[in-house]
């Protein structure tokens, strides 16, 4: 017998046992972060924590050893000697570099080694506050020597008199390579290895009967990016890693806090908002991050997982969500849970199309939820075919709300013959690309959504019959992303121009 430790707990395993045989219940495709005995080691990472008079920031340092930490009073020399809307510089002190005496493009978090008057010996640390050219007397390849990851916004607010106080090789226990993350399931179990197969999170506010709803639409979001149990590894940095499949949204900015190892925040805004951060390694608070959960168990996979990976993740509580759940369904859920349930109408068979409170949290702090129904003779069940449209799939769902529901919504517009129109608002930036456009026919009950080649982009139509010279939103096939079909479209006959109609979409 061997002796593992799984989760925390040791297992006693026959000699030659495989990785499969004692983790099951996985996710297809999640990983586990493999620890073998003896493996762990204190090292540097490639950080540096630099603080200063205004706050602290983390550069990434790509090239070992350009900066002289080392050197006497080369801390006390880092004073602000200049700044202008295009960079700030600390210095002077002496450096080895050969200045190129030409200008250089810089973007904004460069940190440039740089000179005056091309005399290496009045040397500076040159931050590059937003996108610009120009000639800070640097080496030949541009002297960008590293990377502001975090605290970005304290580039901004250096003015006379600021200094950099200290600067901090970060220090991390770090994983050799005989430590990784893996899915094989012929994996051989050693002696003393450890395996961790999931990451669990606390989530903000929560704490059993005392429960805090300041962070509720944050924490939402969170439960929701997660709601299918995994976190995809979109990047991994050597501060944290990233999930963006829930991006280009704003998230309230309910907490801003200090990003320690095992914080979970969410971008709030931006390109990027809406994304899931985990990080590994403790960098400052920003107002563009606000924090909704702490990893408690787990955090040795978020360290060592890599750009692609997949792994199971958890969070405590789980998310409260009726909508688009059979009335019948949505009682037996609220009362495993402990949640009293006030319904509008009990009478026939109806859908849930509406919850009060909205969030997890606020239903959890009040112990009661108000239902709003529909009869099914009102709800129309599509499915959507994010195999052939997946942009066009994932636009439908935004613009009708089942991007966070299985029940969306959208209003009738026109309707004609065997057409009925809805007329969704499109929010400003929205482009939809042409995708699975129909070739010969479009068969009865067909789903579309007009595309970017027509003057009606965004306008979202059901064919009752097949067609084939016209989509289902009455253009042309080159306007015309099918997106999926229509299960029940004997519904259909109970809408009216201007109706709000209920969309509930089924797997299959």
């Amino acid at each position: 017998m061997v002796t593992i430790r799984i989760d925390g707990e040791n297992l006693d395993v026959p000699e030659g046992s495989r990785l499969g045989s004692v983790v099951t219940g996985r996710s297809q495709g999640c990983c586990v972060a493999v620890i073998r005995p003896g493996t762990q080691e204190k090292e540097k990472t490639e950080n540096l924590q630099i603080v200063t008079t205004k706050g602290e920031i983390r550069v990434e340092i790509p090239v070992s050893g350009r900066i002289p930490l080392d050197n006497p009073g080369f801390i006390d020399s880092l004073k602000l000697h200049w700044e202008d809307r295009y960079s700030a510089a600390f210095g002077p002190f002496p450096s080895d570099i050969i200045p190129d005496r030409r200008p250089h493009l810089y973007e904004r978090g460069d940190l440039i080694l740089g000179c005056g008057g091309y005399d290496p010996k009045q040397s500076y640390l040159v931050f590059s506050r937003m996108r610009h050219s120009a000639d800070h007397g640097a080496g030949e390849t541009g002297g960008v020597i590293g990377k502001v990851v975090s605290g970005r916004g304290v580039l901004d607010n250096w003015s006379a008199g600021d200094k950099i106080t200290e600067i901090i090789p970060v220090i991390a226990w770090a994983d050799t390579t005989r430590s990784f993350t893996t899915t094989d399931p012929e994996l051989l179990l050693e002696e003393g290895m450890q395996i961790v197969t999931h990451v669990d999170l606390a989530v903000q506010g929560y704490g059993g009967d005392n429960i805090d709803t300041g962070c509720a639409t944050s924490v939402e979001h969170l439960l929701l990016s997660l709601e299918d149990g995994t976190f995809h590894v979109d990047r991994a940095a050597s501060t944290h890693i990233f999930d963006g499949r829930r991006t280009q949204v704003d998230v309230h900015a309910e907490l801003k806090g200090p990003r320690r190892e095992g914080t979970v925040t969410i971008r709030t805004k931006g390109q990027s908002g809406g994304a899931l951060y985990i990080y590994t390694a403790d960098v400052p608070s920003n107002p563009a991050h606000t924090v909704v959960a702490q990893v408690v168990h787990g955090i040795e996979i978020a360290r060592l997982a890599k750009a692609g990976e997949i792994f199971s993740v958890r969070a405590s509580p789980p998310r409260f969500d009726l909508i688009g759940l059979p009335l019948g369904d949505a009682l037996k859920t609220a009362a495993a849970r402990g949640i009293t349930t006030h319904v509008d109408n009990q009478e026939g068979d109806r859908v849930v199309v509406g919850q009060a409170p909205g969030t997890t949290l606020e239903v959890l702090a009040k112990g009661t939820v108000s239902l709003v129904t529909e009869p099914l003779t009102r709800v129309i069940d599509i499915v959507l075919d994010d195999a052939n449209a997946p942009d066009s799939c994932g636009i439908f769902r935004f613009l009708t709300g089942l991007w966070s529901h299985d029940v969306g919504q959208v209003p009738a517009f026109f309707i004609f013959d065997d057409v009925y129109l809805f007329k969704p608002v499109i929010p400003k930036g929205v482009k939809i690309i042409p995708e699975n456009t129909p070739q010969e026919e479009v068969p009865a009950g067909a789903l579309a959504i007009t595309n970017e080649a027509r003057k009606g982009v965004g306008l979202v139509g059901i064919r009752v019959s097949s067609h084939t010279e016209f989509g289902p939103t009455s253009e042309p096939f080159e306007g015309t992303n099918i997106i999926g079909r229509v299960v029940n479209p004997g519904v259909l006959k109970n809408i009216r121009e201007k109706d709000i109609v209920f969309i509930r979409e089924v797997k299959g």
